[in-house]
């Protein structure tokens, strides 16, 4: 039987693999749907690195660590990471998480990729060791705010946790209302239940709710509640931070769930490379992939062409973020400095407000894109 050939590249060397750490919340607290998607994409991309060739004839391995929504673990995730020799650090969902990976990677000299995360203030100072793919909060949640303001919604509650990430959202989201007469007011969901939140709501004038908390709870009972109240039955339901996306969502609420407006981080039209990997990623997640998953596979697209032509040495993976220049699945992935922001940005990364059509609750609409 003749053997068929070996793809272009594809010769192996007897190197030791090139590791990658990645960084996922795969159990809870951490959002473990969020963090299965990620790591699909970042699986996805790494055995697609390896069939044609890897890093130079080595095999790139992914060696990952669930961080569980947990600062903390995700430090020492870090830590025991480069111990282990990784080239590189990729992934992260969870703002605050990413944070504390961040300055740890930052103290030492670990280059990290960060996927899905976008705190704005992700370093306390510029580093040069990190590169983000997500567009930062304050771009994506002014986009956000101006739909609201578009379609009539001057008046906003937001129904808030404590947390760095729902504060600055809370404050991007005033500042930018304010700018043009809009207001928000604050319903802490520590200290009201689902029903004192909803009386609050209609005593607030408000023509929107925005869950700035986590899902499922208390955001899953706060839709209820106010679906079912009909005080407040013209009352928009918004999320910027993007609960609705995941298909955990939906067999929750069912159609509660549905048009509830959120941030998702996908093109217009794909790439013929995303039209490709939706379609690889549809069949990995045995659902629709989300814009983590696309986000995941990305970050390995980077990282391997940075490690392909610039070698494993983490501090010139780290030189090269300026001159990447990588095709990804939602458009051409460069890196620049943004103003305010202390690391290494995609600055256009793509940008949609949708929804879940009440019709088809498994179907979404695009309602704005910036």
């Amino acid at each position: 039987m003749n053997t068929p050939p070996s793809p272009p590249g594809a010769e192996r060397s007897d190197g030791p693999p090139v590791r990658i750490g990645a960084l996922v919340p795969l159990t809870r607290p951490g959002w473990a749907e969020a963090g299965h998607h990620l790591l699909a994409g970042l699986e996805l991309a790494v055995s697609e690195v390896n069939d044609t060739g890897g890093i130079g004839g080595r095999p790139l391995e992914l060696v990952v660590r669930d961080t569980a929504a947990d600062p903390r673990r995700a430090a020492a995730a870090v830590d025991e990471l480069a111990r282990l020799g990784v080239a590189a650090l990729a992934g992260e969902y969870h703002s605050v998480v990413a944070r504390s990976a961040a300055a740890r990677a930052d103290a030492l000299g670990l280059p990290f990729l960060c996927s899905s995360a976008v705190l704005d203030a992700l370093t306390e100072q510029p580093t040069e060791w990190v590169a983000r793919l997500a567009p930062p909060q304050s771009r994506g949640w002014r986009i956000y705010a101006d739909f609201l303001l578009d379609a009539g919604h001057g008046r906003i509650a937001v129904a808030t946790q404590p947390s760095v990430y729902w504060a600055s959202g809370t404050r991007i989201l005033r500042d930018h209302l304010a700018a043009r007469g809009g207001t928000v007011a604050e319903l802490d969901t520590g200290a009201l239940t689902p029903a004192a939140l909803c009386d609050a709501l209609a005593d607030s004038g408000a023509t929107a709710l925005l869950l700035l908390v986590g899902q499922p709870d208390p955001a899953v009972p706060v839709v209820r509640s106010v679906r079912r109240d009909p005080r407040l039955a013209d009352v928009l339901i918004g999320a910027p931070a993007g609960q609705p996306e995941f298909a955990g969502w939906a067999a929750a609420l069912g159609g509660d769930g549905a048009a509830i407006p959120f941030l998702r981080y996908l093109p217009e039209q794909f790439t013929p490379l995303g039209v490709r990997v939706g379609a690889a990623l549809r069949e990995r997640l045995a659902e629709a992939p989300s814009f983590v998953a696309y986000e995941g596979y990305d970050t390995v697209a980077v990282l391997a062409d940075v490690l392909r032509t610039h070698g494993t040495d983490r501090a010139r993976v780290a030189g090269a973020w300026p001159r990447v220049a990588v095709e990804g699945t939602r458009g051409l992935i460069r890196f620049s400095r943004t103003p305010g922001i202390g690391v290494r940005q995609w600055t256009w990364a793509p940008v949609q407000v949708v929804d879940r059509d009440p019709a088809d609750p498994g179907r979404f609409r695009v309602l704005h894109a910036g």
